[in-house]
């Protein structure tokens, strides 16, 4: 999607009503990556990729970022993550998973993952 295009008004609905019931880890990480804080990048929360929301999304670097909380533990929750990181590689981003726990209690390491990510894009 073209940045000056708006997603379908019923998506940008459902975008926003994420956004304002997003998780205590998203609150977190969005401190940081939002208003283009985070090495001058600019990020986008739940932002629509095709029929999914990523949770966090560059689009200049092609980047998602999902963060995963605890229903995301069984196998049906595994393979529906795969699919979407399929769908949205098949988009043309990269996705770096991390779970909630890891971006509250590891938000360092979790921030030095993406930057890492952005300079090598490896």
């Amino acid at each position: 999607m073209d940045d000056n295009e708006s997603p379908h008004p019923g998506r940008k609905n459902a975008a926003r009503a994420l956004r304002s019931e997003g998780t205590r880890a998203e609150r977190a990480l969005w401190h940081h990556l939002r208003d283009r804080r985070f090495a001058g990048h600019k990020f986008r929360r739940q932002h629509p990729i095709g029929t999914y929301f990523a949770d966090f999304a560059c689009i200049e670097a092609g980047l998602v970022i999902e963060l995963d909380g605890g229903q995301h533990g069984g196998p049906r929750d595994a393979a529906y993550d795969a699919r979407r990181s399929a769908a949205m590689l098949t988009s043309g981003f990269h996705v770096l998973r991390f779970t909630n726990r890891e971006a509250m209690q590891e938000l360092e390491g979790v921030l030095a993952r993406i930057h890492h990510w952005l300079v090598t894009r490896e």
